[in-house]
């Protein structure tokens, strides 16, 4: 039987190294920017019988991705920009964003980020009033395929 409830958007992880099941690049906060779209070019025959355009598929784009997490004690996204500066498409990666279960540990959507570049890093914004933010860092990626899929099925 099908489920009938929403997954909550709260258990997810991200890898940037599928092969590996431990992925030292840390934890997220937020994902966004989740999102294919396929072009259509506006067509119509001169002698068409039809009075109409017809919609012809064109390319398809993934958007980019922004991933956001507590600044920890790790240089990993750094050096990844640094790569891709130095590296051009030699450092390009696959992320996998998997969302899980209420318990955590089931995984129930996934999405295969393809030929990845880091775009764009933003760091913490700093403010000397004290308080209880937490310096975030921010992290755009650039994909040029996207990959869904649900466990257990072909």
């Amino acid at each position: 039987m099908p489920r009938e409830v929403p997954y909550p958007n709260f258990n997810f992880t991200v890898s940037f190294n599928p092969a590996l099941e431990d992925d030292p690049i840390g934890g997220f906060s937020d994902v966004s920017g989740l999102m294919t779209e396929l072009t259509v070019a506006e067509y119509r025959n001169g002698n068409d019988p039809n009075n109409h355009v017809r919609k012809i598929q064109g390319v398809h784009k993934v958007g980019d991705v922004t991933l956001k997490r507590g600044l920890i004690d790790s240089a990993s996204i750094w050096q990844w920009m640094e790569s891709a500066r130095v590296d051009g498409p030699a450092a390009k990666r696959t992320v996998t964003i998997k969302m899980r279960d209420e318990t955590g540990r089931n995984d129930v959507q996934t999405w295969t980020l393809l030929h990845v570049l880091p775009l764009k890093w933003t760091g913490p914004t700093l403010a000397g009033k004290g308080g209880g933010d937490v310096a975030t860092e921010e992290l755009v990626l650039s994909c040029e395929g996207l990959v869904y899929g649900v466990p257990g099925t072909a």
